[in-house]
């Protein structure tokens, strides 16, 4: 009886690991994320994130690891992202 017991919980963890796992590559595939908005906003000159700035209605520019970004800030470029 005890193996059978543990049979059912083994059971029942997988089960529960792969709606975790669906859920998860749900959210990954449909809900905007930060790290999109960083592929949507990287610009290797300033001229080319401050031409982006102008089209999403902010001003200013910012680096970021050795890149532009357009918007003064990174708040503002989400904020202008999620708008789009």
């Amino acid at each position: 009886m005890h193996s059978l017991k543990s049979q059912h919980t083994m059971a029942r963890i997988k089960g529960d690991s792969m709606a975790v796992a669906a859920i998860t590559l749900f959210c990954v595939l449909h809900l905007p994320h930060p790290a999109q908005a960083h592929a949507k906003g990287l610009y290797k000159t300033q001229a080319e994130a401050e031409q982006r700035a102008k089209e999403l209605g902010c001003k200013g520019t910012h680096q970021n690891n050795g890149l532009w970004m357009p918007c003064a800030h990174e708040a503002m470029l989400h904020q202008e992202l999620r708008q789009e």
